[in-house]
């Protein structure tokens, strides 16, 4: 199922004077794209990381499909549960189209037929055709790289995707076809799509959305 929930959860950076989240509910489904929205400095980036896996809430409890992150092996959990997708792509610059995507099913133990087979399926589902499977990430716009991050994060059998303002580097065009693409993963295939992001854009496209502010977070719709 891959259903992220989130009890009450609070977050203090060390030696920090204030409280980044405080009291935070939510639930965040598959087959839904869920928007978490606010100004810079409100959590949302916070929250997104304890998503991830990469930090552990202060207080409260991060579940998936009712299973306690605190009592899970975090590295685990990100290589198997959770991918995210970045504003800045992330690729490996010096990797080829196709080998970037290869990557996480090789360190998973996946033999290198079955993984090229893979991603190339993968790759041809965010619309990357295959005369650009051996171009560097440098050789792609903008658009195309941020597809081939997407494929990567499909390739390594998470079934949560978190997006960190995704469309934050590209124009209106690659802006809207990034998002559909995020919506028909999680309306098609069932994933549990959260994306955290600045534009309006994403937050009317998107199936629930949350507002941070000042570490609480409310629902709007």
């Amino acid at each position: 199922m891959s259903k992220l929930s989130v009890e009450n959860v609070s977050y203090r950076y060390k030696h920090g004077d204030r409280m980044v989240l405080s009291g935070v509910s939510c639930a965040f489904e598959p087959g839904q794209v869920t928007a978490v929205v606010g100004p810079s400095g409100s959590g949302k980036t916070t929250l997104l990381s304890i998503l991830a896996g990469l930090d552990r809430p202060g207080g409260g409890s991060v579940t998936l499909d009712g299973e306690d992150l605190g009592k899970k092996d975090l590295d685990q959990y990100r290589r198997e549960n959770v991918s995210v997708i970045f504003q800045a792509f992330q690729l490996f610059p010096l990797l080829s189209v196709m080998e970037n995507v290869c990557y996480p099913m090789e360190i998973r133990g996946m033999s290198q037929k079955e993984t090229r087979e893979r991603a190339g399926q993968f790759l041809n589902r965010v619309g990357i055709d295959e005369e650009k499977w051996r171009r560097y990430p440098a050789n792609l716009s903008g658009g195309e790289q941020q597809r081939v991050a997407i494929a990567r994060s499909l390739a390594s059998g998470a079934r949560v995707l978190l997006a960190d303002e995704p469309t934050g580097n590209l124009d209106g065009e690659n802006s809207r076809n990034v998002v559909e693409l995020l919506s028909q993963l999680a309306h098609e295939d069932g994933y549990c799509v959260v994306i955290v992001t600045h534009d309006p854009a994403i937050a009317d496209a998107s199936d629930r959305v949350y507002r941070m502010a000042d570490g609480a977070l409310t629902q709007e719709r």
